[in-house]
């Protein structure tokens, strides 16, 4: 698979990108209190989150033995509820999977391999999704919350918390980087384009006139 493979589309992928450079950047530009060795430095240092990594790791196995639980639960309670929640729980156990399973996916892509568009999806399914339906879970108390689901449901809350800020961290951190880069990169060619004799602004050669010029 190419290293430019992107799980997420074109369009997706360039908004992602502008989100997480216009949020978690520090705006830090060639101004910056960095010296040059500084952020050479930084741009050559892996970003990937340990933290992150280790979270997204035991939440895939913590998910199943959640996912049985609530299952079982809402089977037990099931005949209990009004046909309203019946409904809403089932549909919010359905599309808590599904996007579970494609949020964990993004978290891993996103954090190992240093993508800023994949872990700011990762961020967003987090904090705009799978939270407020876990907190409908554990906070309505007409759904009748049994002992079993307040346990499980309040410790899949603590995994997300706990990987929302670790990826907000994450993504601070490979923003500043990319920044970096770009400013380096901008650096170098036009040190390059010095170094071989160029013009930086129409990128014509520094030649001796052509004109003919007075011996004396």
């Amino acid at each position: 698979m190419p290293a430019y493979y992107s799980s997420v589309p074109e369009n997706l992928q360039t908004g992602l990108a502008y989100l997480g450079g216009s949020v978690f950047t520090n705006n830090r530009t060639a101004d910056s209190d960095f010296t040059r060795e500084q952020e050479e430095t930084v741009a050559n240092e892996p970003v990937s989150h340990l933290p992150l990594q280790m979270l997204l790791y035991f939440n895939t196995y913590y998910f199943p033995c959640w996912w049985f639980s609530a299952v079982f639960m809402l089977e037990v309670k099931f005949h209990y509820l009004p046909a309203h929640y019946q409904a809403l729980l089932i549909i919010g156990v359905i599309l808590l999977t599904v996007v579970e399973v494609a949020r964990l996916y993004l978290g891993y892509i996103g954090n190992l391999k240093e993508k800023v568009p994949e872990l700011a999806a990762f961020w967003l399914l987090s904090f705009m999704f799978q939270l407020p339906v876990l907190l409908f879970f554990l906070t309505d108390e007409e759904i009748i919350i049994l002992p079993l689901e307040r346990a499980v449901h309040s410790l899949y809350l603590l995994f997300l918390l706990a990987q929302i800020l670790a990826s907000f961290q994450a993504l601070r951190a490979m923003t500043r980087k990319l920044t970096l880069l770009f400013h380096l990169r901008q650096f170098g060619k036009v040190a390059s384009i010095r170094h071989a004799g160029m013009s930086p602004v129409h990128g014509l050669s520094y030649r001796r006139s052509v004109l003919p010029m007075s011996l004396t």
